[in-house]
Formats: structure tokens, sequence, C-alpha cells
């Protein structure tokens, strides 16, 4: 049986997805799961983000409020936050 664990989310209405940064994954030693294609980011100031485009993911179960949710969590490096909360994921995480 997996060991859940509690983390501090950073929530940002700018963002659509739930994502991971890849220095936190490594450290859980979380799967990784490659996407097909890569997805490209861009930061807020309209440039590419440096650590270049998102090619994985991690599948994880989201517990929030006593509801359970299996995400794909996209994982992008250089970051120096563990987990960022969309807030379309966090709309749906309340329904």
């Amino acid at each position: 049986m997996q060991k859940g664990i509690t983390v501090e989310v950073l929530l940002d209405s700018r963002i659509t997805k739930l994502v991971m940064s890849s220095e936190f994954t490594r450290k859980q030693e979380f799967k990784l799961k490659k996407i097909e294609r890569p997805i490209y980011v861009w930061n807020v100031s309209s440039s590419f983000n440096k650590e270049g485009p998102i090619k994985y993911i991690v599948e994880k179960n989201i517990y929030y409020q006593g509801h359970r949710s299996k995400m794909k969590i996209y994982v992008i490096g250089g970051q120096k936050w563990k987990v960022i909360l969309g807030n379309d994921i966090a709309n749906m995480l309340q329904s």
C-alpha cells in the first residue's frame, strides 16, 4: 500500500492544468509517463520556458475535502515550487 503525502500547493488562475516540479517528482520517486507530444510552455513574459517543453506526466490520486480524483499531473523542470493547481482544476476538486 502506498502512503500519502501532504503538499502545499500554489493556486494560479492563469493556468488550467495541474503541474508538478521535476525536482519534487524526483525526490518523491514518482513514476514518470512519457507523453506522446511535448507541450511547450509560455511564461508570463510571452517567452518559452527555458527548461523546455513538458514531456512527462505522473498519475496520482488527489484527495481534497473527503473527495478523491485520479489526475494527470504535468511535470516541468527548474521550478522552486512543488505543485501548482490551476484554477479549472481547483474548481473541479471543489465540486
